[in-house]
This record gives structure tokens, sequence and C-alpha cells, in this order.
């Protein structure tokens, strides 16, 4: 799931941007005959400076999970689209966003846009009936810089429905390079090494621990409890497997779901492996997952599984580098001969039939509003699988390994499985019952209360 991060973007200069609209004015046309599974339309909408003296004065309303301060760059990347159309881009954040989307469908109250971040969640809101499906333009500039795969997470019924926006790779592991080098640690290469590891480090210091945690999320607290269970499955079960529970072809309390789960508990219910600087294991319900970092600053733990928009939660003036105050390396799998990778993003929904909405999913589906996101993303902790995204113009070094790794064809890559089913599990149950499960509730409880969950139609 990608949340918030906590840094603040600086202001994006549009006059750079602008010449990247300008330039894609001279894409070609759409046939409009709706043959690739997304809605005919006979225009183009990828020619937005063109659409000027029909779309000045219109507006599009924007509603989203990303909020302050992490707006701040989504912001100011609009510039350029509102300055070549005259089209007002009006943004609205919301941090129970999962759950009040829904219910303003109920209430007719929807926005122009939404950005989904869970396609188990497009599925509910294309059963509404409210969501349209994509434009033919949209769906070239999918195909083109996105492919198969983010086609696949972004239809319903092979409808193509919404484009993806940002992307995250969840991955990770986040640790002191100091306080490596200090102990004369080295980055583990395979799960064998890294529990190795977590044992040696619980045995040379007992003041700290191996591992902090953090589930607490609002209303959406246990997502990084889920986050933990899917990374573990891809590495231990593989990528068939993986598809295979996420679709509900075996059960939920699979035993290939069992194990992995019990290799999560075998390091997060560990009293001497966590929560480093916060207490028993237990507090990693009630630590913010932007919190549960933290302590590896102060010495009071080593390490710390999150995405990689968790570069955006450190503190101002941290450096986030190789050589720098924190870093991230890869989670290993079994052996060094598999790459799995777990990500997620956000998907473009669009719930008004109207030229300035078209065109501004067209927008945002292109590498031109990747190129000027990256650039309004001062501070880091944003990236896109878009391949026109020049890595260049990502300012981190965490997101310019997380493109390359995006785009490296040896990575076995699958979106966030929790975000892939019914919302009432992936946004529900099993977000509860990861929290339940790490105050205490045993293995089997809680795979089995999400199993009967899982909705019969």
């Amino acid at each position: 799931m990608a949340l918030n991060s906590k840094r603040k973007a600086a202001a994006f200069v549009g006059i750079a941007a602008m010449s990247l609209v300008t330039a894609a004015c001279g894409s070609g046309s759409d046939s409009g005959d709706g043959s690739d599974g997304t809605a005919a339309d006979t225009k183009d909408y990828s020619k937005w400076c063109d659409l000027k003296s029909e779309l000045t004065g219109k507006s599009v309303s924007i509603y989203t999970s990303i909020v302050t301060p992490e707006d701040a760059s989504h912001k100011a990347s609009y510039k350029a689209f509102e300055d070549c159309t005259g089209v007002t881009i009006k943004y609205e954040g919301d941090k129970d966003f999962e759950k009040n989307l829904p219910q303003r469908a109920q209430s007719g109250n929807l926005p122009d846009v939404a950005f989904i971040p869970q396609p188990g969640l497009l599925q509910t809101m294309v059963d509404t009936g409210k969501a349209i499906p994509a434009t033919e333009t949209v769906g070239k500039e999918v195909d083109q810089y996105f492919g198969e795969s983010w086609r696949k997470y972004g239809s319903v019924d092979g409808t193509l429905y919404a484009a993806p926006l940002g992307a995250n790779v969840k991955s990770y592991v986040w640790y002191s390079p100091k306080a490596f080098a200090d102990k004369g640690y080295k980055v583990p290469t395979t799960w064998d090494e890294l529990m190795t590891l977590t044992a040696k480090i619980a045995a040379d210091d007992p003041a700290a621990k191996p591992w902090c945690a953090g589930f607490g999320s609002g209303t959406a607290t246990g997502w990084p409890g889920t986050d933990w269970v899917e990374d573990v499955l891809l590495r231990t079960a593989g990528a068939d497997t993986y598809d295979q529970w996420v679709a509900h072809k075996i059960p939920f309390n699979d035993a290939k779901v069992a194990d992995a789960l019990s290799k999560v508990g075998a390091i997060l219910k560990d009293a001497k492996y966590t929560n480093g600087g916060f207490g028993a294991p237990s507090t990693i319900a009630s630590t913010t997952f932007q919190d549960g970092g933290q302590p590896i600053l102060k010495g009071k733990c080593y390490m710390h599984r999150q995405a990689s928009f968790y570069a955006s939660n450190w503190p101002e003036g941290t450096k986030v580098a190789e050589d720098g105050d924190v870093w991230a390396f890869y989670l290993p799998s079994v052996d060094t001969s598999t790459k799995p990778v777990l990500g997620g993003g956000e998907f473009v929904t669009t719930f008004r039939d109207a030229p300035e909405v078209k065109a501004f999913a067209a927008f945002l589906a292109s590498p031109d509003w990747a190129n000027a996101k990256a650039k309004a993303t001062t501070g880091g902790g944003w990236v896109s699988a878009n391949k026109g995204l020049d890595p260049n113009n990502l300012v981190s070094p965490i997101d310019q390994q997380s493109a390359k790794i995006l785009a490296d064809p040896a990575a076995v890559f699958r979106f966030d499985g929790s975000d892939m089913m019914p919302s009432a599990v992936g946004a529900g149950t099993f977000w509860s019952e990861m929290t339940n499960w790490i105050k205490g509730q045993d293995d089997k409880t809680t795979l089995d209360n999400i199993e009967k969950s899982w909705p019969t139609n």
C-alpha cells in the first residue's frame, strides 16, 4: 500500500515541465475503436495544448490518500498541464481515503479523478457502475510505457479502467551503513544469512534489537504486516503460488502461507529480535509505520523492512545513501538465483465523462508527467514504473535504485497482494487480523479468520 511520506517537497519550476507538455502535443491520434479493452473515443487527448480553447476555465477534482506534506510535489507537477490547457486542478487528500471513497460513491459525491492504491478497491469501484473505462489514448500510453502486467493491474474483466501513477518497491530493509561497518556486519544475500545476522546482532548488542517495526496507520493499521507476509511468501513459495493465493485459487490458510507467516513470526514475535526502541513485540501494533524505523538513527535497532517510499520519513537532514546515515538493501530471497520484488502503486480512475478529465488522465499516464513529478519531488521518496521516466530526474539515490529494480528484466515483480484482494479482505480482515496477530493471536486463528472472511461471490 502506498501511503504518505513526511518530508515536504519544495515548489516545482513549471517552465521546465511546460517544455515536456508542449513536446507531447505532437503525438498521434486515436482510432477510437476501443478494440484494446479501452473506451472508444475519436479525440486524441494526449494533445493537451491543442485543447486549450476548449478546456480553458474548466476544472478537475482529485481525491487521494496522498496528504500533506507529500501532496506538495503532486500539486506542483500539475502546473504545466494547468498552464497549457487553462484547466484548474482541485486537490483533496484524505487519510481515510480507502474507507470514504466507496461511501462517496453511495452518496453521489464522487470526485472527477481518484488515485486508487489497490486493484481490489478498483474492482469495488467498478462494481458501483460509476467508474469510467480508460480512453484509447490512455490505453496506448499504458501499453507503450508500462506494459502488460501494469495494464492487468489497472483492468477489470479485461477492460482497462485506470493507468498506473506512482510505484514503489517494497522489498527493502533499511539500515545504518555506519552501524554495520562498525560491527563488521555484511549485507545478507540469502534468507539464511539474514537470519544468521539477526541472531548475531541480538547476541552482540543486548541494549538494542536487530529489528524495529510499526503496523500503525490510522484506519489502515495492520497493512505493514501484510507486506511482511507477502514478501516472505513470494520468496518461499514462488510467484505461481503467490498468484494463486491472491486470486483465492488456494485458501488463504494454505500450508505455504502458514509457513510464510511462521517465518515472519520468527522475527517479529521474538522478544530477542524486536521491537527496537519501543519495547515488546506487541508494541508493533501501536507504533506507526512512519515511526517504525526511526530507532535506527539512535542505535536502538539495526534493520527495518519497509518500502522505498519510507525514504521520505527520515528527519530533515538525514543522508539517505550507501555512505549516508541510512540506506536500504534488497530483502534477500532463499537463494541468489531468484529476485522476487514486491511492489505497489496507485491507479488513476475517472468518474466524470468530460474532455478536461480525459485530457488530465492522459497527461498523468504520460512520461511528461512522470518526469515532471520526479523533478518536483525534491525530497525524494517517489518513483514510477513508467518506462519513459529518466532516472536522472529522480533526486534520491534510493529512488534511482528503485527505478532500476522495477526495470530489471531479471526481477520477478508482483503487486502487493492485499491490494489485489477483495477490499473486505485486503483492506479489511488481512489488516485487522495481522494487528491481532502481532498482539499475540496465534498463526492458525489469524489465517483461519481471514479465510472465513473471503467473499463468497
